[in-house]
Parts: structure tokens; C-alpha cells; sequence
């Protein structure tokens, strides 16, 4: 490899599994350049992406003309990331590069401008250099698409990936990214991170500031967030990702103390609550097994782990409610172009024009009473753990997940309950990857903190990523159909 220290051979391997922060520190020190990593991710993607479709769109020139400028400056003054590059999801906006939502109707668009979140990533050092696969509109936890097809998981190519941040999950998989940009509303973020066996977190909102689009807030509060091989790097890229912008009234301030700072200061949790369920939804057995006993070597950092979870009941109508509420300004686009969007979505943007203000009105007053009732429960306890997904990654043909244990689901995103009643109560939480099923197929456990509290979250998350000691190889190679191989 090429540096401005001279000279250094770094093999390809070397780079490609190391972490995030390693990768910045080869970058900082002058071991690699900006360049060289974009040269090692071109040659993966050529020879890895064609088995898991994760990447559909590069931008390697936009990418080697933004390292190019950054590389006129000194190393100390190319940001946190100092030149490490991101792939972007495909819902968000880099000026110059197609950006489709996963859906014919903007399969050719190509935005002026960039997102706010993509600037802000750009001035604290990264680079943009592809974008990553999703759902159409990013709806539904399974990655497909009629623009560029199905994305598929790496430990068994014919289950899914998840979503709706799939791409960027098996890309962190398989060595085709060291940090990666995704989003959650529903479980977006954490439900491929758990399908995949990376780190996947969604921040508070606020947390990240996002141009807004149609509305200041969407209802639900779908947040931009970071996705990693581990909790460090997480931690890393949002700081990266993180403070307030003028452009996003809602966008927080930064933190005092970084979030990488937290994360490796590992404060230890005093009480934990794990709940296999939160009381609302059916979970397979053997994943409830694995989570219960993740959760449970928290006792072996000095933690008291208890079975608990505050009362969710209402979690199913509310979602629901706002959901559909979300997609009544997708009403012109349905009208307009039917016959290019899927039974799924429009099934949602119906639900969301058939709804009354007061439907409405009462779905926002159980979400104030579940935020409230959450508020409260952390007072007793530090983390809430559960699964991250209520089953492991099923078959990629099938469009979502009709039943668990034997319950059967009244819609598409039923399924997703155990996720995205933390988003109705505005907690931040992440996926850590925490055992495999019986197939070999990773497992997630979602772990909860109280609203604002990501440096919490990160700290504790760290500690049981210790514990578990999950050491393996990553990035894996494309397995086929053979899970375990």
C-alpha cells in the first residue's frame, strides 16, 4: 500500500478484518491512506458482492475526488473518521448518486443535494463510496426490491437479511465496510444487525440530525443510526454522527463526553431486566433460550438480572395507528403510480388515509402513557434486554414472517413488535450479537436504556460484549445454503 509515511505493505485480509477504530488509527498514524482503503473496499465488492447483492450503487469517483481533497489537508484536521469510508442506505440522499428507495418510481433519481446526516459524516471525515440495498420505501424487515433484487444473508445465502437496513448489514458481514449508515423506525437498524451477527443501534431521537422530509417529525420518529462489527465502532460513528444542526429543529446538542469514551470506560450496569417477550409477542424457543441466557452473564460483571419489562399492552394498536399515519403522504404517489409500488405499502398508505383524527389522537396519548410507564421502569433498572428478533433468519423468498410459534400475525409488520415497542417509547437500544441457533445462524440481543441514554446503552452493551467473548472470524465469506459450514 501506498501512504504519505512512504511505503507500508498491509495485506488486503489485514485490512478488511480489522475494526473501525483500527482502520482510523492506520489512518491518523499514516500506515494507509484515504485512497489505499478505497482501492482494498472496490476489489471486495468485485469479488464478494455478487453472492449477497448488498451494494447495488458505487460511487468510487466521487469517493477517490472527496479522499483526494481531504488528503490536502494534515491528518489532524480530516475529522473523527479521517478519511474512512461509508456506504449510505439507500432511503438518504448523496448529491450526484442515485438514490431509488428501493422503488421503480425513482429507480433513475439523482439528488442535488445531500442529506444533512451525509454532511455531516462528510466534515468529520468520511467517505461516500456506495449505497446500500433496502426494501422498497424501506418498509417491511426483509430486503428486496424490483430495482436490484434481493439482498441476502452471508451466513446462509437463502435466508434474509432482514431489514430495512440489510444492505448495510451484510456488507459490515462481509468485509465490504468497516462502519455503515442505516435507520430504524420499527426495528430497521437492530433486526439485520441481529440476522447478520453485527451491531446495529438506534439512537434517540434527536440524537442524529436528518433533513427533514415532508414533516419536522414523522410520528414514529425514524432515526439514522450506526451499524458496526462490534460496540466500539458503533460508538465511533455516532459520534460521527451526532449534534445539533440548524436544518433539523429536533437535532440534540453533542455530549460532553464522547460516546467512544463511554463505550470504553464500560461502566457496569447495577440491575438489569430481561423480558422474552415485553408481554405482547410469541418468540421461538430456541431464541428466547439464547437471549435469557446472554442476559443472565451479566451476573458475571456484577450484575443483578431479573425478569421484567414495563407494560407494553398497548404497543400492537398504537404502532399500527401511526404506522399508517406515517404513510398518508405517500397518498399522491399512489394515486399516481399503483402499479409500481407493492401490495405491502399500499396496504399501509390505505390504512393511513381510512384513519380518523381521533384514531390518531388516541395512538399519540398511548404512546405519552407507554414513554411515561418506560421512564419509570428505568428508574429501577439500568438496561432492558430481549430479543432483537422473535425468530432466526427465515427463508429469503418469503416476503416477511407469517407466524411464530404457532401465533399467526394479522399483518407484515406484526412480527416486528418486540422492536419497535422501544421505538413508541423513544428509548435508544442495539442489537449485539449474542449465540447462534441450532443452523448456525447469529442471534441478537436487544438492549434498552432509558430516552437519552446512549452512553449508558454503549457502556453496557460493551460489558457483556466482553463477557460473551463472541470472538470469531469477520468478515465471513458468502456460506451458500449451508448454514454452520
Amino acid at each position: 500500500m501506498n501512504s504519505e509515511a512512504g511505503e507500508i505493505k498491509v495485506s488486503q485480509q489485514e485490512l478488511i478484518r480489522e475494526s473501525a477504530c483500527g482502520i482510523v488509527e492506520k489512518l491518523t498514524s499514516g500506515v494507509v491512506t484515504p485512497l489505499d482503503l478505497l482501492d482494498v473496499l472496490e476489489k471486495r465488492i468485485s469479488d464478494v458482492d455478487g453472492k449477497v447483492n448488498a451494494l447495488p450503487i458505487l460511487c468510487f469517483d466521487r469517493a477517490r475526488k472527496s479522499a483526494t481533497e481531504l488528503m490536502k489537508k494534515p491528518i489532524s484536521e480530516r475529522g473523527l473518521l479521517a478519511g474512512l469510508p461509508v456506504p449510505i442506505k439507500d432511503l438518504t440522499d448523496v448529491s450526484g448518486v442515485r438514490t431509488t428507495s428501493g422503488s421503480r418510481i425513482f429507480k433513475d433519481n439523482i439528488p442535488a443535494g445531500s442529506d444533512i446526516l451525509v454532511e455531516r459524516l462528510e466534515e468529520n471525515g468520511a467517505l461516500i463510496y456506495a449505497k446500500s440495498n433496502v426494501p422498497e420505501f424501506g418498509s417491511g424487515a426483509n430486503t428486496f426490491n424490483e430495482v436490484f433484487g434481493a439482498t441476502l444473508n452471508p451466513w446462509d445465502t437463502s435466508r434474509s437479511a432482514a431489514g430495512s437496513s440489510g444492505g448495510a448489514a451484510v456488507a459490515l458481514a462481509t468485509g465490504m465496510a468497516w462502519l455503515a449508515h442505516g435507520s430504524d423506525c420499527g426495528g430497521s437498524l437492530r433486526n439485520p444487525a441481529s440476522f447478520c451477527g453485527v451491531v446495529g443501534l438506534r439512537p434517540s431521537i434527536g440524537r442524529v440530525a436528518r433533513t427533514p422530509n415532508g414533516k419536522v417529525d414523522t410520528t414514529l420518529g425514524s432515526v439514522s443510526g450506526p451499524m458496526a462489527r462490534n460496540v466500539e465502532d458503533v460508538a465511533l460513528m455516532l459520534d460521527a454522527m451526532s449534534g445539533q444542526h440548524p436544518g433539523d429543529p429536533l437535532s440534540l446538542p453533542k455530549l460532553a463526553v464522547s460516546f467512544l469514551s463511554a463505550a470504553r470506560l464500560g461502566k457496569k450496569p447495577k440491575r438489569v431486566a430481561y423480558s422474552p417477550d415485553l408481554g405482547i409477542t410469541p418468540v421461538d424457543p430456541q431464541v428466547a433460550a439464547i437471549t435469557r441466557a446472554a442476559a443472565e452473564r451479566f451476573e458475571e460483571a456484577g450484575g443483578i438480572v431479573e425478569e421484567a419489562h414495563p407494560d407494553f399492552s398497548e404497543a400492537h394498536e398504537c404502532f399500527h395507528v401511526l404506522r399508517a399515519f406515517d404513510y398518508v403522504g405517500m397518498g399522491a404517489l399512489l394515486r399516481k403510480h399503483r402499479e409500481l409500488i407493492k401490495p405491502e405499502v399500499i396496504w399501509n398508505i390505505e390504512e393511513g388515509l381510512r384513519l380518523t383524527v381521533e384514531q390518531v389522537a388516541h395512538a399519540e396519548m398511548q404512546r405519552v402513557a407507554m414513554t411515561a410507564r418506560a421512564v419509570q421502569f428505568f428508574e429501577t433498572y439500568d438496561l432492558l434486554l430481549t430479543p432483537a428478533t422473535i425468530v432466526e433468519p427465515f427463508p429469503v423468498q418469503n416476503r416477511y414472517v407469517n407466524e411464530c410459534a404457532s401465533k399467526m400475525f394479522d399483518n407484515y409488520v406484526q412480527w416486528l413488535g418486540i422492536a419497535y415497542a422501544i421505538t413508541l417509547a423513544c428509548c435508544p437500544a442495539l442489537s449485539l450479537p449474542c449465540g447462534f441457533t441450532e443452523s448456525g445462524l447469529p442471534v441478537g440481543l436487544q438492549i434498552v436504556a432509558s430516552p437519552g441514554g446512549e452512553a449508558r446503552l454503549l457502556a453496557g452493551a460493551k460489558v457483556l460484549e466482553n463477557v460473551l467473548d463472541l470472538r470469531r472470524t469477520t468478515p465471513i465469506d458468502s456460506r451458500g445454503t449451508e448454514p454452520g459450514r
